[in-house]
């Protein structure tokens, strides 16, 4: 059996593993099984932090919409508007809603009127 000689074949694995180690400090971007250790390591965390920025998103659009919503101009909480939002049929995500209510409070004023105009609307119908 002829000896086959792996030299090329290995080092162009460890350099691929390299080059995205190269940023990495010390042995962490230089020794080939740390080198590998550390890209393994990295590579769960970015899988783990793509769900975990969704949540984190989330969670900051409902703390600026619940914070406008309690101000002066709108007398209820966060939840009672996603309710009436919901009701009323106008279909906005968080995003959205975050951002008009940071950028444009009118505009937000004028879709939680809408909400309470329709509200009161509907129950003098049903009166």
């Amino acid at each position: 059996m002829t000896r086959v000689k792996r030299g090329y074949t290995a080092r162009r694995r460890r350099n691929k593993i390299r080059l995205f180690a190269s940023t990495f400090i010390g042995a962490h971007s230089r020794l080939t099984r740390t080198t590998t250790q550390q890209r393994m390591r990295a590579l769960v965390s970015s899988h783990r932090d793509r769900s975990r920025k969704k949540r984190d998103f989330r969670r900051l659009w409902i703390t600026r919409i619940n914070a406008v919503t309690r101000e002066n101009r709108v007398f209820y909480s966060y939840s009672k508007f996603i309710k009436n939002l919901y009701k009323r049929q106008l279909f906005l995500n968080r995003k959205i809603l975050a951002q008009i209510a940071l950028s444009n409070q009118n505009c937000f004023d004028m879709i939680s009127n809408k909400i309470i105009n329709q509200k009161e609307n509907t129950n003098q119908i049903k009166e």
